[in-house]
C-alpha cells in the first residue's frame, strides 16, 4: 500500500495530517477523537510495509478492520 491510499484511508476516518511538524519525507497524523500522533513516511510510488501501516494504525487507535474497510 502506497502513502497516498494510507492518506485517503486515515482521512476518510477522521484523522488529519499536522502541517509544518514531519521531518523530511515524515508527515504527522492526528486523531482528533482521541489526541493520539503518528508519524508516516511518504515514500511517493513506493509501498509501506505492512508492519509501518499496521503500527501507525495502532497509534493513532483506529482498529485494523475499520482501516481496511475505509
Amino acid at each position: 500500500m502506497r502513502y497516498r491510499e494510507a492518506a485517503r484511508k486515515l482521512a476518510s476516518l477522521g484523522c488529519e495530517v499536522v502541517q509544518n511538524r514531519g521531518k523530511g519525507s515524515h508527515r504527522v497524523w492526528h486523531n482528533p477523537k482521541n489526541a493520539r500522533l503518528a508519524s508516516i513516511p511518504d515514500r511517493g510510488t513506493k509501498d509501506l510495509k505492512i508492519g509501518t501501516i499496521r503500527a501507525v494504525v495502532r497509534q493513532l487507535g483506529v482498529e485494523w478492520e475499520d482501516f481496511l474497510r475505509a
